[in-house]
């Protein structure tokens, strides 16, 4: 394939995974050993978790003093939860890896690092209520990763050309597409449940308050994880995407292109320039 094109993917997969089917084209276009690519994506599993950790056990505020205290209060809520234990544990994780990159921690870009806490939250979150092995979850990384290739390749995953759909779009459909693959999902579903992510956010705009990957972004990460174990969950009862993922990957950037500069990563719209966002102190002199 020249482009990833996820309805070829399928096709290839057959009766076996995304995962697999993805791991053995890169052992043929690398020519490298299984093992090696294995061990770094594996590595970069070991970086979400460990700037999960990171962000779970600190409450600094960024210099910005934007954020940094969401996850603690969010993880020591004791109220009911309305989503449930996996659901609140998703979020909170999408949460520290988020306020992690804002105090410029070292974190994954998956894909970007705006949507950074996305795919780690979902992960995490599934793979510790439910007891998967490390082996799994970093094969489910290789599902993603087709996901995102394929968004890459077709549309965008930019902020600044696409808007957030772009960015927390795309990371919510390849931990949908990840999160089905753990749970025993056919490729079929893996795709079904990225495209119905990447639908459920069509056309959000990215409106960062003084230009900082702060606010919305952060709490953005927290419904994101949410979107993609709900498309998960959809996916995995038999519901199917109308549209093909590949074409709603392709309408992503379609619609990407109809939004206008001032909702792209601007800061010269949206949220950005509402009044509350421009009394912020310090932050006031970043404003156009």
């Amino acid at each position: 394939m020249n482009k990833t094109e996820i309805s070829k993917l399928i096709e290839l997969c057959g009766e076996g995974k995304i995962s697999e089917t993805v791991l053995e084209m890169e052992e043929r276009e690398q020519k490298r050993p299984r093992r090696e690519i294995v061990c770094e994506m594996a590595s970069r599993l070991h970086i979400m978790k460990q700037s999960a950790e990171r962000g779970l056990a600190s409450a600094e505020p960024t210099t910005s003093g934007l954020t940094g205290w969401n996850t603690g209060l969010m993880a020591a809520d004791t109220h009911f939860t309305l989503l449930g234990d996996l659901g609140k544990r998703a979020m909170v994780t999408a949460l520290a890896v988020a306020e992690e990159n804002a105090r410029m921690g070292l974190i994954v870009a998956a894909p970007t690092a705006g949507s950074c806490g996305i795919l780690p939250g979902v992960l995490i979150a599934v793979s510790e209520t439910l007891n998967i092995p490390e082996e799994e979850q970093v094969m489910a990384l290789f599902t993603a990763g087709a996901i995102g290739t394929a968004i890459a390749e077709t549309a965008t995953l930019s902020g600044a050309d696409g808007g957030c759909q772009a960015e927390c779009g795309s990371a919510s459909a390849m931990a949908a597409a990840a999160c089905v693959e753990l749970l025993g999902g056919s490729p079929a579903m893996c795709a079904h449940g990225a495209a119905l992510a990447l639908k459920f956010v069509m056309g959000m705009v990215c409106d960062p308050v003084g230009g900082l990957v702060e606010v919305p972004c952060v709490k953005r990460n927290a419904s994101g994880a949410v979107n993609a174990l709900a498309a998960a969950s959809m996916a995995l009862a038999g519901i199917q995407s109308v549209i093909p993922c590949d074409e709603v990957i392709a309408a992503m950037g379609q619609v990407g292109k109809y939004i206008p500069p001032e909702l792209r990563e601007t800061a010269r719209g949206g949220l950005a320039v509402t009044p509350a966002a421009k009394r912020l102190r310090p932050l006031t002199y970043m404003f156009p």
